[in-house]
């Protein structure tokens, strides 16, 4: 399976549908409403149309309404994400997220590739540790890190934080790994193994301004590759930012499509 479309329908048919580390996961057909300890609503889908049919723009923005009107009925919910695909058929969706009072976000690289092309060896100087988290204080230190490159103001990066801490004491934060320099976490990301198929999923890969350029994200990479193939998984995939994707590719995945998220928060009052 090394041909893009093979990969790109592979993601389609076994990835899409899932939410990681939601709290509660709801069908309003076609969609999958997820929710989150942090406030956040996720909705994704395998397709908006029947299987083998079409949908038009009207069926495609009472979509979009009806999802809008399940969260602003949760109060607990505060903003809302709606993952769009370029390679999805879904007439009018961009003009009725926006019209719904969503905000277009930053697209995303969808990578797919063998593991083993990411589970290298990376030389890396001896005060660099790179090492599966195990314990709610590490949680606390790799999420400060990635509110900080990520730029999260002081509220959510408290929810995120919670949240995290949440989601590993229960079992549910998949595999965190983090990247420490002299006992400074640098960088960090999650390993995502996807139940039922030969996929895990790399997430939240972030790694300090200072600390970039130095193979230390590679090497972070490579030891959640290992993990991966220790679990029985073979492929990797990524929903990566500009950041990422160019490492992943340098490794031998595949761009096969490209993921843009639409923001939704609720206003105030």
């Amino acid at each position: 399976m090394d041909d893009p479309a093979d990969l790109l329908q592979a993601y389609d048919s076994q990835l899409r549908t899932e939410l990681h580390s939601a709290r509660r996961v709801q069908q309003l057909c076609p969609l999958v409403l997820g929710e989150y300890a942090d406030g956040l609503g996720l909705i994704t889908y395998r397709s908006l149309a029947e299987p083998g049919g079409r949908v038009s723009a009207e069926e495609v923005t009472g979509l979009v309404a009806a999802a809008l009107a399940h969260y602003l009925a949760l109060p607990h919910i505060a903003r809302v994400e709606w993952k769009t695909r370029e390679h999805d058929h879904a007439p009018g969706l961009h003009e009725a997220l926006v019209a719904h009072g969503f905000v277009r976000g930053t697209p995303e690289s969808i990578m797919i590739g063998e593991a083993r092309l990411l589970a290298v060896d990376v030389e890396l100087p001896p005060q660099v540790q790179v090492r599966k988290v195990a314990t709610e204080a590490d949680v606390r230190r790799m999420s400060a890190l990635q509110a900080e490159v990520f730029e999260e103001d002081e509220a959510s990066a408290a929810a995120i934080m919670e949240d995290m801490v949440a989601n590993f004491l229960a079992g549910r934060a998949g595999e965190l790994w983090l990247a420490e320099v002299d006992g400074r976490v640098v960088s960090a990301g999650r390993l995502d193994p996807v139940p039922g198929t030969r996929f895990a999923g790399i997430w939240g890969g972030s790694t300090h301004p200072d600390f970039r350029g130095r193979g230390i994200y590679r090497a972070l990479t490579a030891g959640r590759a290992r993990a991966a193939i220790s679990l029985g998984k073979r492929y990797i995939y990524s929903e990566s930012t500009e950041f990422s994707r160019p490492i992943l590719e340098r490794a031998g995945l595949v761009k096969v499509g490209i993921t843009t998220p639409y923001d939704w928060t609720r206003p105030a009052g």
